[in-house]
């Protein structure tokens, strides 16, 4: 019963660790908002800051950090095709030839 017990204050810690990195990069965030920055920046800021939480909780909370490769590379996979998708519009956008 101790063994699961250390388990359990060793995973709690963990949660508490990732919970203050969240907070402080929610705060980060709101200031980031605040910086006089044209908005092309502060987009692609915020979108960094975001990157980094959303990694936290799926890596700490959905134990990710800890699974296979195989499903690592397929979600690796999955972010590149919907990368891909999302800039499709944009380069369609982009072309010079007007129909």
């Amino acid at each position: 019963m101790t063994a699961h017990n250390v388990d359990v204050k060793s995973h709690s810690k963990k949660y508490i660790k990732v919970y203050l990195a969240l907070m402080v990069l929610t705060v980060l965030t709101v200031y980031a908002s605040y910086l006089p920055t044209n908005v092309g920046v502060g987009i692609i800021l915020a979108l960094i800051i975001a990157s980094v939480k959303s990694t936290l909780v799926a890596g700490v909370f959905m134990h990710l950090f800890g699974e296979k490769k195989i499903i690592i590379w397929t979600l690796i996979l999955t972010i590149i095709f919907f990368i891909f998708l999302i800039l499709i519009p944009l380069f369609s956008s982009l072309d010079s030839i007007k129909y």
